[in-house]
């Protein structure tokens, strides 16, 4: 029984470490509001500027910073909008690539695809 603590996947599920840490709580998915616009410093060696948003989930009440994929992605998302965020696919639900402490990408605002606003197929809905 001893040699089961040892592995972390049993770690996991025996201390429930990833639902303390995880915002959304087991969920795929989670809908929550942009507090404000932001932008995030890239790790060594890269440099650049991310552009991420700062939203508060409703179902918890938590804060998370989630990205806005892509170019001009950022500019269909305002201050007060609904958006929903996902896990952004790092390893051991961490972060990917050279983003610091950003785990979730933004993927609807206002019940519309931001990859549609993006693209011009759609208009952005209003609240």
């Amino acid at each position: 029984m001893k040699w089961r603590k040892k592995k972390r996947v049993n770690k996991e599920r025996i201390f429930k470490t990833r639902e303390k840490f995880d915002m959304l709580e087991g969920a795929p998915q989670g809908k929550g509001i942009v507090i404000e616009k932001r932008t995030v410093e890239a790790k060594q060696p890269n440099s650049g500027l991310r552009k991420c948003v700062r939203v508060q989930l409703i179902k918890n009440g938590r804060q998370l910073t989630a990205l806005a994929p892509r170019d001009g992605a950022i500019k269909f998302i305002d201050e007060h909008d609904e958006v929903i965020v996902e896990g952004i696919g790092g390893a051991r639900h961490g972060p990917k690539g050279d983003l610091w402490g950003v785990k979730y990408r933004v993927t609807h605002v206002n019940g519309q695809p931001l990859q549609m606003l993006r693209k011009g197929k759609i208009e952005k809905a209003k609240r």
